[in-house]
C-alpha cells in the first residue's frame, strides 16, 4: 500500500482548515461502499491526545495530524487489514466499530450504522498512532461486513 507523505502544515489551524477542505466535505467511501461522514467537530477528539495519560485531550498532536491524508487512502484500500472495536462500556468486541490498521501502526476507527431505506454509513470516530496497544488490536476479531450487518439487525 502506498499512502500519500506525510502532511506537514504551519500549525494546527492549517490542519484544522485542510481537515475540514478534505474530509468534511463529504465524498469518502470505503472500498466496501460505505459513505465516512466527517464531523468538524471530531477534528479535536481525533487529533489532540492527552499531556498525562488520563484522558483529556489538551495536546495538538501533530505525529496523527500528518498522517490525516492518509485516511481516505486508507479506508478505499481492501488490503488493509480491519478489525473489530472494542466496546468499553459493554466490556466486549463491537462489530459495528471498524479499527483499520495503517502503515507504522496507525489506525482509523469508523462506526458504522445502518439509516434509513437500511443503507449503511458510517462515522469517522478517531484516528491515532496506536504503539502501546496495537497487540491487542491485531488480536482484535476481524471486521467483516456480515457480522456488522447481523449485528445491526
Amino acid at each position: 500500500m502506498v499512502m500519500p507523505p506525510l502532511l506537514e502544515l504551519p500549525d494546527q489551524a492549517a490542519y484544522r482548515a485542510h481537515y475540514e477542505r478534505t474530509l468534511c466535505r463529504g465524498g469518502i467511501v470505503t472500498h466496501d461502499g460505505i459513505p465516512v461522514f466527517f464531523r468538524k467537530s471530531e477534528f479535536d477528539h481525533a487529533f489532540f491526545e492527552s499531556s498525562d495519560r488520563r484522558g483529556a485531550n489538551d495536546v495538538f498532536s501533530q505525529d496523527r495530524a500528518m498522517r490525516m491524508d492518509w485516511i481516505p487512502v486508507a479506508l478505499a484500500d481492501p488490503n488493509v487489514p480491519c478489525f473489530q472495536g472494542w466496546n468499553r462500556k459493554r466490556r466486549r468486541y463491537d462489530p459495528t466499530r471498524r479499527v483499520a490498521v495503517v502503515i507504522d501502526d496507525f489506525v482509523i476507527v469508523i462506526g458504522i450504522r445502518q439509516a434509513r431505506g437500511g443503507v449503511m454509513k458510517a462515522n469517522f470516530i478517531t484516528c491515532y498512532c496506536a504503539d502501546n496497544s496495537i497487540g491487542k488490536i491485531r488480536k482484535s476479531p476481524r471486521w467483516t461486513l456480515q457480522e456488522c450487518l447481523n449485528a445491526m439487525r
